[in-house]
C-alpha cells in the first residue's frame, strides 16, 4: 500500500538521520521525539482518512446489498402478479447490482486492509513514543554522568600536567640554588688579597710603628731615673 509505504519510509528516515547525526543522546531524544510526535500527528491525519473511505466503501457495499434484495422482492412480486417480462426487468437490475457489489466488496476489503494497517502503525508510533518518554530521564541521567566522568578526566590530565610543571620548578630551583652557590664563591675569592707581598707588607708596618714606640719608652725612663 502507497500510503504505508510512504510514511513506514518518512519515519525510518528520520530516525536513521538523527541516529547519524547524534552526538548528544540528551539533545537526540528530544529532538526524536519531537520529529515523532510530528510524525504521529500527520499518521493521525491518514489514518482518519483510511477509516473514513473504509467506512464509505462499507455504506456502499451495504446500500448495493439492500437494491439486490429490493429489486429480488419486486421480481418476486411481479412473478406472483403473472407479469414475467416485469420480473425479468428486475431480475436483469439485480444481476447489475450484484457485479457492481463484487467489484464493492473488492474494494471495500482492501479500504479495510489499509485502515487496519494504519491502525496498527499508529498504535506503534504511539507504543514507541510512550516507552521513550518513559526511557528519556534515564538516557538524560546517563548522559549527564558521562559528562561528569569526561570532565574528571580531564582535571585528571591536568593535574598530571601540573606534577609536570611542579618537576620543572623544582629544576628550576636547584638551578637558582646552584647559581647562588657560584655567587657566593666567587664573592668569597673576591674576598681575599690578591697580592700575598702587599699584606705582608702592611703586617710589617705594624711591626715598626710598635718598635719606634718602645725606643721613645726607654728614652722617657732615662730621663726619670727610672
Amino acid at each position: 500500500m502507497g500510503i504505508l509505504s510512504r510514511f513506514t519510509d518518512i519515519i525510518s528516515a528520520n530516525i536513521n538521520a538523527l541516529l547519524d547525526k547524534a552526538e548528544d543522546p540528551a539533545k537526540m531524544v528530544d529532538q526524536y521525539l519531537r520529529k515523532m510526535s510530528d510524525d504521529l500527528a500527520e499518521v493521525k491525519r491518514e489514518t482518519a482518512g483510511v477509516m473514513a473511505e473504509e467506512s464509505r466503501t462499507k455504506r456502499l457495499v451495504d446500500e448495493n446489498s439492500k437494491e439486490v434484495a429490493k429489486y429480488e422482492s419486486l421480481a418476486v412480486k411481479a412473478l406472483t402478479a403473472g407479469n414475467e417480462d416485469d420480473a425479468r426487468v428486475f431480475l436483469t437490475k439485480k444481476q447489475e447490482l450484484e457485479d457492481l457489489g463484487v467489484s464493492l466488496q473488492t474494494a471495500y476489503a482492501a479500504a479495510h486492509e489499509n485502515a487496519v494497517k494504519m491502525r496498527q502503525l499508529h498504535d506503534k508510533l504511539v507504543k514507541d513514543i510512550n516507552t521513550l518518554n518513559s526511557r528519556r530521564q534515564a538516557i538524560k541521567a546517563k548522559v549527564s554522568v558521562a559528562k561528569t566522568q569526561e570532565r574528571i578526566n580531564k582535571l585528571g590530565a591536568s593535574a598530571d600536567k601540573l606534577e609536570g610543571s611542579m618537576g620543572a620548578f623544582q629544576r628550576m630551583e636547584a638551578k637558582a640554588d646552584q647559581m647562588l652557590d657560584q655567587a657566593s664563591a666567587r664573592a668569597e675569592l673576591d674576598a681575599q688579597p690578591a697580592d700575598e707581598a702587599q699584606a705582608l707588607e702592611d703586617k710589617y708596618k705594624v711591626t715598626d710603628v710598635n718598635a719606634s714606640v718602645e725606643d721613645e719608652l726607654v728614652a722617657l725612663k732615662k730621663k726619670l731615673g727610672l
